[in-house]
């Protein structure tokens, strides 16, 4: 059993990415394929959640490696094919958006968020602790009257 557990870790460890490029999709030189690849590495698939298009299987992926091939073979450079691509289809196609204008709204929110609801509970712990510091104490013959009415 230990075996078996070990060769599956060891498996687990040696198995490379597996990459959804099509032969066909495969430039001839090696040169602008591994641009396309870095390229493709940077961009997300619009259909998968959390997949790069090299990895996609969508067919919406395959399009975009297909454009990016194309783009760089017409001599693009890496920023102007990624500045095509993300003017036709929107900064949603970056897997990491750009953090200035608009989208800082975005990256500073959830931060901001968690200030508050820290503040927020540290307040309302600090009054409820204050509450139970000012609680009032029964007399002894309140305590009486409470002992009597439960002991019925």
């Amino acid at each position: 059993m230990k075996r078996l557990i070990a060769s599956l870790a060891v498996m687990g460890c040696l198995a490379a990415p597996a990459y959804a490029v099509n032969p066909d999709e495969v430039l001839a030189d090696p040169m602008l394929e591994e641009r396309a690849r870095e390229i493709s590495a940077d961009l997300k698939c619009v259909v998968c959640r959390g997949e790069n298009i090299d990895e996609s299987n969508a067919s919406i992926a395959r399009d975009l490696r297909l454009l990016v091939r194309e783009r760089l073979v017409e001599g693009d450079s890496n920023d102007e094919v990624v500045g095509f691509i993300v003017e036709r289809y929107g900064e949603y196609v970056l897997m990491k958006p750009n953090s200035s204008g608009a989208n800082l709204i975005l990256w500073a929110t959830g931060p901001a968020l968690f200030l508050i609801a820290l503040l927020s509970g540290g307040l309302y712990l600090r009054r409820r602790a204050q509450a139970q510091d000012g609680a009032q104490v029964l007399t002894q013959d309140e305590q009486n009257r409470l002992n009597e009415l439960l002991d019925e």
